[in-house]
């Protein structure tokens, strides 16, 4: 237990009674998130109103020498949120307004615990475009997004989170506030300290603000959905669309078993898959000039035709459309509702996408797991689930990790890298020497050192215990 009771007395003045909370059902609450089946209840639960408030806390936390983890959406897959270390439970949910649409410049500022869906739609409606589209959009916020750098299905063309974000208000560990750059879409003054913050995984300050870009609202798409009859064909086509000069503006893989658990797990959905069927690309072209989208799919089919593929199904409605899409979104609460299960978020250069798929399952037979796989075959990301089955709890904790070890030296070795969107986090930060060496990570650990001498902001994350 890291807090006296001098420091709770300080901390309740900061957010008052009502914000604070020591019962072990709010810990417990807010100690998981998404990731597997991980529970580190904080010591305390704060959730303060604003970054004056944030400020304050950090101070004592400081002072007191005590961790504090930022928790948000707790969407995540990699235990970014988790209080590994106990002390304050930092939830950021009360700083959840859109600030401001500015239309004349095409920006918004924004709270970090706007809901990313919430985002799009109300850009939407003013004619306005935020592309990155998570699978879990529906729940997860924008400063997870910030702190994971989320990408999405529309990455492939459109960019991550970090594409989109020019200024952050973040409160550092000293508890001072500050503005990282400038609200203009170029800026060469100094170190980039915006970029510095995404990705960092509330390691380096808490994120109270975000300006934002946008895009004008894209008016048309095409949806197609290709059945190949060999998994390692449907990842060679990702390739060759973008060879022919097509750059869509979504190209999702799933292997058969991803879309056989989600039309189990949900009956809503009915798409027929042939016996011989082992894999699916779902192809997605977007503009605002009709004609040339279909010039475009015509393209793409016949890249695709030049493999041993299925009836190619089109979406002609909306609804069909939605359907494809919450298939393909449904996929990873489909894999957990079905078994325990570890997820992890290769991403390689789109050409090696087979030998990864191929790899992968070279070494679920070696260590005797199951893997699904699917995910951004654009940009080359591919999440595989591996599922324990019947396998013991002692080939789960061994077998497995290493198993996932030769996963990621694999990836590596594929000039890929070790995590695409879902972060490193807790579960991952043992692996970060195969991708990085010791200099790599002494120079990442001195950052941090920088802004956080007294490692009391999100310890236990990113890197590795050893």
């Amino acid at each position: 237990m890291f807090l006296t009771p001098e420091a709770l007395q300080e901390l309740t003045k900061i957010v008052g009674q009502n914000y604070i909370f020591t019962d072990q059902e709010t810990r417990n609450h807010y100690g998981h998130d998404e990731t597997e089946d991980y529970v580190f209840p904080p010591n305390v639960v704060l959730k303060p109103a604003n970054a004056e408030e944030i400020s304050e806390i950090l101070k004592i936390a400081n002072k007191y020498k005590i961790p504090t983890t930022p928790i948000g959406g707790r969407t995540g897959l990699s235990g970014g949120a988790l209080s590994v270390h106990e002390g304050i439970g930092l939830s950021t949910e009360r700083l959840n307004k859109i600030l401001e649409i500015d239309v004349q410049n095409l920006q918004v500022i924004l709270e970090p615990a706007v809901i990313t869906q919430v985002l799009r739609e109300a850009v939407a409606e003013k004619g306005l475009f935020y592309p990155p589209d998570p699978s879990s959009q529906g729940s997860c916020w924008i400063g997870g997004n910030v702190a994971e750098n989320a990408g999405g299905a529309r990455a492939v063309k459109y960019g991550v989170t970090k594409d989109y974000v020019l200024n952050l208000e973040v409160v550092l560990p000293n508890g001072e506030i500050i503005w990282t750059g400038a609200n203009t879409l170029k800026n060469s003054t100094g170190y980039n300290l915006t970029q510095l913050m995404v990705g960092s995984e509330g390691t380096l300050g808490v994120i109270t603000k975000i300006v934002m870009k946008l895009l004008p609202k894209v008016s048309h798409n095409v949806l197609m959905l290709v059945p190949f009859y060999r998994a390692s064909q449907a990842c060679e086509a990702v390739s060759a669309i973008f060879r022919a000069g097509i750059i869509p503006s979504a190209l999702e893989f799933m292997e058969r078993d991803a879309i056989d658990w989600t039309l189990k797990y949900n009956h809503n959905i009915s798409v027929v898959v042939k016996d011989e069927v082992q894999a699916h690309l779902l192809i997605e072209v977007d503009g605002n000039y009709p004609e040339i989208l279909m010039q475009e799919a015509e393209k793409i089919m016949k890249v695709v035709e030049e493999f041993e593929i299925d009836e190619i199904l089109f979406a002609d409605t909306d609804d069909q459309k939605n359907a494809l899409w919450k298939m393909r979104r449904s996929v990873a609460e489909a894999v957990k509702s079905n078994s325990v299960y570890k997820e992890e978020d290769t991403v390689v250069p789109r050409f090696e996408l087979p030998k990864l798929l191929e790899g992968i399952k070279r070494i679920g037979n070696k260590y005797g797991f199951k893997s699904v796989c699917y995910g951004h075959a654009g940009d080359g990301n591919l999440h595989v689930n591996i599922i324990k089955g019947n396998m013991t709890d002692e080939n789960w904790n061994i077998e497995v990790t290493k198993g996932i070890r030769e996963i990621f030296e694999l990836t590596i070795s594929l000039k890929g890298t070790l995590s695409g969107e879902h972060g490193i986090g807790f579960v991952q930060k043992n692996y970060m020497n195969i991708a990085f060496t010791s200099s790599h990570l002494l120079i990442m650990k001195n950052i941090k050192k920088v802004f956080d001498p007294n490692n009391i902001l999100n310890p236990g994350k990113i890197f590795p215990d050893y």
